[in-house]
């Protein structure tokens, strides 16, 4: 099969495409043709080798884990799904490539009303959204909760679901997505390029962090007394957590992750329109680099898809 590998660590041209062998699954899994597959910013990130002790990987390796397909075959003590169902969710060993294996726990049947590009960008983007807001923030209907990077692929997913739950939900975006955000139903958006944000946000509930750094570090002050704030991207201070009295966590997950029951909660939502995703610029696997590169960019919108066919 086609795939696309990384053999270095290093820059978007490190994404090689080549004929490897297809997988076969194994006990448990399911092999999938992939139509479509997300492009998650943590698999640039990865591929820089910022993340070799967070997250390691051994060279050469497969990137990606969000796919859309169509089941090709399964393994041993898997019945819960058959060969020629259309499936979602998160690959086990990669996902760059015409075939992939997942965990049948990791898989759910895609809706008819939900695309195959549409149902890419459910896991790695709806799914941690969920998982920040409810299992890790524990939000509650009345809430306030502000929400950064709002246009991202988790922002615009973590600003419905708070939405649909009935918290008053409050943004940052840059300067091109403001318009886009607030047609999300934000109560209010603040331009990050427009000075500090935190001068413009009153205190909440709950902050939802997906950028770090700066962003991180001021996002505490936010916060008010017995209130959350959850990181996407690295354990938040937890001493300066106890001293303002407030919880600060990493976005934890419980395995299965995601299991097939969130993934289907969530397809069924965007089946019944009450939630909505936004594709990105879509690319052919050959282009994986490209897509990387832009991914790299930043302060885009929606998802990035590679996409193969269906």
């Amino acid at each position: 099969m086609r795939a696309v590998r990384v053999h270095d660590f290093g820059g978007p041209e490190n994404l090689v495409l080549e004929e490897i062998p297809r997988p076969e699954p194994g006990p448990g899994e399911v092999l999938v043709e992939n139509y479509a597959v997300g492009v998650l910013p943590v698999e640039w990130k990865i591929r820089q080798g910022l993340f070799k002790n967070y997250m390691p990987v051994k060279l050469p390796y497969l990137p990606g884990s969000a796919i859309a397909g169509i089941v090709a075959g399964v393994g041993p003590g898997v019945s819960d799904f058959e060969v020629g169902q259309a499936v979602f969710g998160r690959a086990n060993k990669g996902a760059y490539a015409e075939y992939a294996t997942a965990l049948a726990e990791n898989l759910a049947p895609k809706p008819e009303a939900v695309g195959f590009d549409e149902a890419a960008t459910i896991s790695g983007s709806a799914t941690p959204a969920w998982v920040a807001l409810f299992d890790n923030g524990r939000l509650e209907a009345g809430q306030r909760v502000l929400i950064h990077a709002a246009a991202g692929g988790v922002g615009l997913f973590a600003v419905q679901f708070a939405r649909l739950k009935g918290a008053t939900v409050l943004a940052t975006a840059g300067p091109d997505n403001l318009a886009f955000v607030r047609s999300l139903g934000v109560e209010q958006v603040v331009d990050y390029t427009a000075g500090p944000f935190e001068e413009k946000i009153g205190p909440v509930d709950l902050v939802i962090d997906s950028v770090g750094g700066d962003t991180l570090d001021r996002s505490f002050q936010l916060v008010r007394p017995g209130g959350t704030l959850v990181s996407l991207l690295s354990p938040p201070d937890q001493a300066r957590a106890a001293a303002l009295g407030i919880r600060a966590t990493d976005n934890r997950v419980e395995q299965p992750y995601p299991s097939r029951r969130l993934l289907g909660t969530i397809a069924e939502l965007m089946a019944e329109g009450k939630v909505q995703t936004h594709i990105g610029p879509v690319f052919p696997l050959a282009q994986a680099a490209q897509a990387h590169a832009l991914s790299q960019r930043g302060h885009g919108r929606g998802r990035i898809i590679l996409h193969l066919a269906g």
